[in-house]
């Protein structure tokens, strides 16, 4: 019984973490850039001893193992903003940010000017340029970026978008919701940029809800057999203590 209850325990904990997965899916299905994650579960077997001295070969026992977490990359869809400092990416490239922690990266084009005109995200990080920061000045009009990440203005080049691209996106770290750290970057060969658009979540809500729904189902299954489980050992208890009396 003991195994029966540490075999269902383990798949437990594997389902509370696809539930945490999903749920973070689901609180960013409308946040610019974000890539949706997937839960990789494995068979572990036990035990992964032997001894020569058992009457019968060791019972081997499958517990559930959460493998590891998998950033699905495809791309979200592509929304006309007409704001002239939004960019979308088309390909695997990132923009590269620069924030307190150092260099991320990023698929949310939704950008910005600081108060001393520097291009930022959001969360107010610098954009990174081939050469730095791209700033402009307070008397810069007609922002123009071509499919290359080229900025320009009324006043002439201000640099262009510092964009990479990595052999295995998977090494990638995720950091907050949509920025991503680690892996080698390397300049993009492949990515092109459309100004004026941002490149929504790749999120499907139906699909999301859907797992969610299954994995709750598959949490209280497993709540009941491990209730079961819980019935059979006081009955047990009960029989072999009243024979004992």
């Amino acid at each position: 019984m003991e195994n029966a209850q540490l075999i269902a325990l383990s798949r437990q904990l594997a389902l509370q973490k696809q539930m945490e997965v999903v749920a973070n899916n689901v609180a960013n299905i409308n946040t610019t850039g974000f890539k949706a994650e997937m839960l990789l579960h494995e068979e572990f077997l036990m035990p992964v001893a032997r001894d020569q001295d058992f009457p019968t070969a060791d019972q081997e026992l499958s517990f559930t193992q959460d493998w590891a977490t998998v950033h699905d990359l495809a791309p979200g869809s592509i929304v006309q903003t007409g704001n002239p400092l939004d960019v979308a990416l088309s390909g695997d490239g990132f923009l590269v940010v620069d924030t307190p922690d150092g260099e991320r990266w990023t698929r949310a084009g939704a950008l910005q000017l600081s108060a001393d005109g520097t291009l930022v995200d959001l969360d107010g990080n610098p954009v990174m340029g081939d050469g730095g920061p791209i700033s402009f000045d307070a008397g810069d009009t007609n922002i123009s970026i071509d499919s290359s990440g080229a900025v320009s203005t009324s006043a002439g080049a201000k640099g262009r978008l510092r964009i990479v691209e990595f052999a295995n996106p998977q090494e990638l770290m995720r950091v907050g919701s949509n920025l991503f750290a680690g892996g080698t970057p390397e300049a993009a060969t492949s990515t092109r940029v459309a100004q004026g658009a941002i490149e929504k979540s790749n999120v499907n809500g139906v699909t999301q809800i859907a797992e969610m729904i299954r994995v709750q189902r598959s949490y209280e299954s497993v709540t009941n057999i491990l209730q079961r489980q819980d019935d059979i050992r006081r009955e047990a208890i009960n029989t072999l203590g009243s024979l004992s009396a």
